[in-house]
């Protein structure tokens, strides 16, 4: 077994998620070289393809929902309706680049917030997910 197999059944191994064949190889494809990673759903199908794995679309989306599910990742909504997942999940902000359409992580500790709106009564802030849009000067 390639060693970004055993990286992806090593990840996947820190949830209750069974270890089906097709969750190891998009694991694989996603912590397989050690590094922190935002995809959509669209991005990860390909590389699968390009891999040779049988796995449709679907099955792509289903399998990001449930890494979420499991704690496994984040899905970050960009304009409400594209999605990205970041392999990273702990709490940080992002710069979304408009005319290129990804997501990178920006730098936690230069974000500073000065105070955040109390919520309304009966309620908790859940979490604070900051997206940045950047696009190219000129």
């Amino acid at each position: 077994m390639t060693e970004a197999m055993e990286r992806g059944k090593s990840w996947l191994a820190r949830s209750e998620l069974r270890p089906t064949r097709q969750r190891v190889a998009l694991a694989a494809l996603l912590v397989g070289d050690g590094r922190n990673r935002h995809v959509t759903a669209e991005s990860l199908f390909a590389a699968a393809m390009e891999q040779g794995e049988q796995v449709s679309l679907a099955t792509v989306y289903n399998t990001l929902k449930a890494f979420c599910d499991a704690g496994l990742m984040q899905e970050v909504t960009v304009d409400g309706s594209r999605s990205y997942f970041d392999t990273n999940t702990h709490d940080h902000p992002h710069f979304y680049w408009e005319g290129e359409g990804h997501l990178t992580d920006a730098p936690s500790e230069e974000l500073v917030f000065a105070q955040l709106p109390k919520a309304p009564e009966g309620s908790e802030i859940a979490s604070v997910e900051v997206v940045i849009r950047l696009r190219k000067k000129g």
